[in-house]
């Protein structure tokens, strides 16, 4: 369907205001949500992959590879309006896992981190703090794995899949998230691409060019 086509559609274009409405929603909370947790005593240990490498400032390839796959993301599937819908909703459940899974787990940074500040941020809005205890899972890492799941070719696939495990690694190697927070963020992405219906094989076949 094209984006004139989702708007025709009464069933479609209720569909598009109620997934913008629960994203929007949810990302208002989410931001309300990180600042009781940034506010809030948590626990931490020593991870055994802290103690081997790191930690080294890998910022702005983080960023560059987070900004860089989003922007890919968008690009791809915004010529297909369902695909980036089902997009948008599997982000929405990423979301309030998340917050479920950080209020139920609530840890403090690993002792060695080295601060993620988002370097575009910060140019725009100097002075403000940046999140240390956003930790169980990695979001950075579960929203590139969410989109390898959800894009419909096998070399997109193997694009964001990658781009995926460069920010595991980064993120580690950065002492940003204890080891055990990037391991299950493939699975918790995973989980919320089945939720929401969003792997290529529940949406509708794309249509031939």
């Amino acid at each position: 369907m094209t984006w004139s086509e989702v708007l025709a559609d009464g069933k479609e274009r209720q569909t598009l205001f109620a997934t913008l409405a629960g994203i929007a929603i949810a990302l208002f909370s989410y931001t309300r949500f990180l600042r009781a947790v940034e506010a809030r005593q948590g626990v931490s240990f020593i991870d055994p992959v802290h103690a081997l490498a790191g930690p080294i400032d890998l910022t702005w390839p983080i960023f560059l590879v987070l900004y860089g796959g989003l922007i890919l993301a968008i690009a791809v599937l915004a010529r297909r309006p369902l695909d980036l819908l089902a997009a948008m909703r599997t982000y929405t459940i990423l979301i309030v896992m998340r917050m479920a899974c950080m209020w139920s787990l609530p840890l403090d940074p690993p002792p060695t981190m080295i601060t993620l500040a988002d370097p575009f941020v910060e140019t725009f809005t100097p002075g403000s703090a940046a999140l240390t205890r956003d930790l169980f899972f990695s979001g950075h890492t579960s929203i590139l794995v969410m989109m390898a799941l959800i894009v419909r070719t096998r070399r997109l696939r193997i694009v964001f899949g990658a781009l995926a495990t460069v920010m595991a690694v980064a993120v580690t190697l950065q002492h940003v998230h204890y080891t055990v927070d990037v391991l299950v963020a493939p699975m918790a992405a995973w989980l919320a691409v089945t939720i929401a219906g969003a792997r290529p094989t529940d949406r509708q076949a794309p249509r031939r060019s």
